[in-house]
């Protein structure tokens, strides 16, 4: 059984991951940024504020989440994540996706060997609907297919 959910294609790309899921905003500095390094080198998430993915790992998987928050560093810390291959396979949003999570996957669509594939606008029931764990297939057009 599957369900398929249709969003905009923002950095297109063909994706097949794991979820990981946030119904909080992922803060991409406290998530990815290890105290005493620049960046957290396992993709360990860190953010003590977001107990739903506080520990997990993050590097291939599908991020299902409602925006990212923080400063204008946002878009450079998915960059330089990716560029370790530490980075998330996709990032899957309800709405519009915030300018900062755009940013980060811009910059890894042209200047990283691992983008990062970037699809919003696939639906309030879409982040309601996705559990941790789950797989999800990601195409081109934005086409987003969940399988229970």
């Amino acid at each position: 059984m599957s369900r398929t959910f249709k969003g905009r294609a923002v950095v297109p790309g063909k994706v097949d991951a794991e979820a990981i899921v946030t119904h909080a905003g992922f803060n991409t500095l406290a998530n990815l940024k290890t105290a005493g390094s620049f960046m957290n080198p396992k993709g360990v998430l860190k953010d003590h504020n977001n107990p739903e993915i506080y520990g997990k790992l993050i590097p291939g998987k599908a991020l299902c989440l409602p925006e990212t928050i923080g400063s204008t560093t946002g878009g450079m810390v998915l960059y330089c994540a990716s560029c370790m291959k530490v980075g998330p396979a996709c990032m899957l949003f309800p709405h519009k996706a915030d300018t900062l999570a755009v940013a980060g996957a811009v910059l890894t669509a042209n200047w990283s060997d691992y983008p990062i594939v970037l699809v919003d606008d696939l639906g309030e029931e879409f982040l309601e609907y996705v559990k941790e764990g789950q797989m999800i297939h990601v195409s081109e057009d934005g086409t987003v297919v969940v399988e229970d």
